[in-house]
């Protein structure tokens, strides 16, 4: 039976190594800050609009936000660049008009690698949030929101999160890949989900607070230190992780939440229904999370015939796949924090 868990694991990290080398070119690119379009009514008709874009190089991406027509622009607006990005500020009429119903999109996102936050401020103090990307550029701003349409929004954009976080996930694998048995995964990824949320409550709620790059520098680096530990695993040494799995998961888990506390900050969070937002998108990072690991289960399942020498090169050779990205990462994240600062 052991033998046959080895051979599983072994397969899939040949598998998973192939996929690292031809997804390098992604992997290693530069890693893309989402747009930002903030909408707010103001009383007597007016309506704010801030648009902030990535800056790649020395040229901004071309994107274009579209307002709902019966927006009169009150002049051109002005422009400053802040770091890493461009930033507009124009102000509308709106006349009789009132954005529930109406339409918001960006255009040029085709075949562009970078989200767009959409953050609505209505008069009425309510407050929207949505996510465009290619397949999905436009939004149109609700009528009335329900609690329970709110709920589903940020459990939608909570596991959409987590499933295109590709360094917590890759955190989640490297963890896979040293615990062995039902029962002490259980315990692990419990003490990372208790981690991870408690600190996303409290950096969202305002208690704690850590710059969001130095907090990726770390995210990073605990892949790095984890990869370290299989290649020490596969060597045969007894490691820390190994023994205590759990603790481990907690430790760093306690970092990713702050992580994920600042991809919440990014979308923003209704003032008048804070737990719930906050709620509902932590329990969609647990649903993108047990969807991953399910999946890597089916997926060592399909593989466990297969064998043989290759494949145990290949899977001597991933955590030093995983370890060079992952100090890729580290290297970039810390320049970026002596860029731009605490």
């Amino acid at each position: 039976m052991k033998h046959g868990l080895v051979s599983i694991k072994r397969s899939f990290l040949a598998v998973f190594w192939l996929v690292m080398l031809a997804a390098s070119g992604l992997i290693f690119a530069d890693e893309f800050r989402p747009a930002l379009l903030e909408i707010a009514e103001r009383e007597g008709g007016w309506v704010e609009v801030n648009w902030k874009v990535p800056v790649i190089g020395d040229g901004v991406l071309a994107l274009t936000p579209v307002m709902p027509e019966f927006l009169v622009s009150m002049g051109p607006g002005s422009g400053r660049k802040v770091p890493g990005a461009w930033l507009e500020t124009r102000s509308y009429r709106a006349g009789q008009n009132t954005l529930n119903g109406s339409i918001v999109g960006v255009d040029g996102l085709v075949g562009v690698p970078v989200d767009v936050v959409v953050r609505v401020k209505l008069l009425d103090g309510s407050e929207h949030s949505a996510i465009l990307r290619s397949v999905n550029n436009r939004y149109t701003i609700p009528e009335r929101v329900t609690r329970g349409v709110l709920a589903v929004s940020y459990w939608r954009m909570g596991t959409i999160h987590i499933l295109e976080g590709f360094d917590h996930l890759l955190f989640l694998l490297t963890l896979l890949l040293i615990v062995n048995g039902i029962w002490p995964l259980l315990k692990t990824v419990t003490a990372f989900t208790v981690a991870h949320s408690l600190t996303l409550a409290l950096a969202t709620l305002g208690v704690v607070y850590i710059p969001p790059v130095p907090t990726e520098a770390v995210i990073s680096l605990s892949i790095m230190l984890l990869a370290v530990e299989v290649v020490h695993k596969n060597q045969g040494q007894l490691t820390l992780s190994e023994r205590f799995p759990w603790l481990v998961a907690f430790t760093f888990g306690l970092v990713h939440g702050l992580g994920f506390a600042g991809a919440l900050s990014e979308i923003g969070v209704p003032q008048n229904e804070v737990p719930l937002a906050l709620l509902m998108f932590n329990i969609g990072v647990e649903t993108g999370q047990v969807l991953f690991v399910v999946a890597v289960s089916i997926l060592l399942a399909g593989l466990h015939r297969l064998h043989g020498r290759s494949a145990l090169t290949l899977a001597r050779a991933t955590p030093y796949v995983i370890g060079g990205v992952a100090s890729y990462w580290t290297i970039d994240r810390l320049v970026g924090t002596l860029s731009y600062g605490f």
